[in-house]
């Protein structure tokens, strides 16, 4: 009993608290936000939060108790296979999800069970980890050409396969975390301006191979007023639902506009969370998004010296990209992409693939070289 009661303390002092309270008072908010909601949002939204909640956090006691080196090191070759090889499978027999009106697919069907799932959120974990351990080993030839096409081929097997999908908000978030990876691996500037350069001369020509329905969301997603009755309604109504909050917001368990809003539980949930809770519960969440990604930074900063702080800086990437897409489209400041905003949409697989996520950079802290010298 006693060697049980220290493997508990044991694992327990490997969690870092500050991650903890931020993911448990995100999960909170939208837990109470979708009890709130749940004739609108219905009781099987509320059951599937609840559950993946407590499974998220079951796992990230967890994975903060696995060796990320062991992990990363012996398994690095298997989850880049398994990455292009889920994402492949994906193309061939996923589909849609139901209510959508897009031709991505980028969901997939476990057999006998029936449960759905969004394999490209999962891919997010393995692809972290692949491009981390493989950015340590280039990491002092790093502005190297020959360098720089390996690393190339490796974001593409996975950031392509999305693009193919057509899944275009998942697809910029699997960008900018190859970007801010390499930007913090030290690659030189002149790279990335050199990159802008090329896509502004690009644009037109990528333009053409765009779905129609992706240009229309570009073009009114940046002003939704061109089609306020179609393309440009859902943002112009988000937008709508969070002025109508005010201050304190109209009430926890009251309706709103955001009865009318499609996906007020999923990619526009800050929009009913500041309708019901106003300013006051929006700034709420922002603030604790932003104390999230500060934590996962300073985490990735004490392994300086070892790719954990990559995978530290790719975990905050995803958080960064994903909140900023989700809050300019619930501000109809950029096109609607399709993007979960982490901890608070509904989501199991978004959910589910952020709490591993977190997990990680728990992991990185309790594991991390330094960690131990100072310990």
């Amino acid at each position: 009993m006693e060697k049980i009661k220290r493997f508990l303390a044991d694992a327990i002092r490997r969690v870092d608290w500050v991650l903890l309270l931020c993911t448990t008072v995100l999960s909170v908010i939208s837990l109470v936000t979708v009890y709130g909601a749940v004739d609108n949002f219905g009781m099987s939204k509320l059951r599937m939060q609840f559950a993946m909640t407590v499974l998220g956090i079951v796992i990230t006691f967890i994975v903060a108790n696995l060796d990320y080196h062991v992990i990363v090191d012996r398994l690095w070759l298997f989850m880049l296979i398994f990455s292009v090889g889920l994402l492949g499978l994906t193309l061939i027999a996923g589909d849609t999800g139901a209510g959508m009106e897009t031709n991505n697919k980028s969901w997939l069907t476990i057999p006998i069970v029936g449960i759905a799932i969004q394999p490209s959120e999962f891919v997010k974990i393995t692809f972290i980890c692949t491009f981390a351990k493989h950015l340590s080993v280039v990491q002092n030839a790093i502005n190297q050409l020959r360098t720089l096409i390996g690393l190339g081929i490796h974001a593409l097997l996975v950031v392509g396969l999305i693009l193919i999908s057509g899944d275009l908000g998942v697809a910029l978030v699997y960008m900018a975390l190859v970007l801010i990876m390499l930007f913090c691996a030290g690659l030189h500037w002149g790279y990335f301006a050199g990159l802008g350069g090329v896509l502004v001369v690009a644009f037109p020509f990528l333009w053409d191979y765009l779905a129609s329905y992706q240009q229309d969301r570009i073009v009114v997603g940046f002003n939704p007023s061109l089609d306020p009755k179609d393309k440009g309604w859902q943002p112009l109504l988000s937008k709508q639902c969070m002025e109508n909050g005010g201050l304190f917001g109209v009430g926890w368990k009251n309706g709103g506009d955001y009865e009318e809003l499609t996906a007020s539980h999923t990619d526009f949930i800050l929009a009913t969370v500041c309708e019901k809770f106003g300013f006051v519960g929006g700034l709420l969440v922002i603030v604790t998004l932003a104390a999230l990604v500060m934590r996962v930074l300073w985490i990735g900063r004490q392994a300086s010296h070892d790719y954990g702080m990559l995978i530290s800086v790719g975990v905050a990437a995803v958080l960064i990209a994903q909140t900023l897409e989700n809050i300019g489209m619930c501000l109809a400041m950029l096109p609607v992409v399709g993007i979960t905003l982490p901890f608070l949409s509904c989501g199991g697989s978004s959910l589910l693939a952020t709490y591993v996520l977190i997990g990680m950079v728990h992991s990185v802290k309790a594991h991390s070289p330094l960690r131990r010298i100072w310990e």
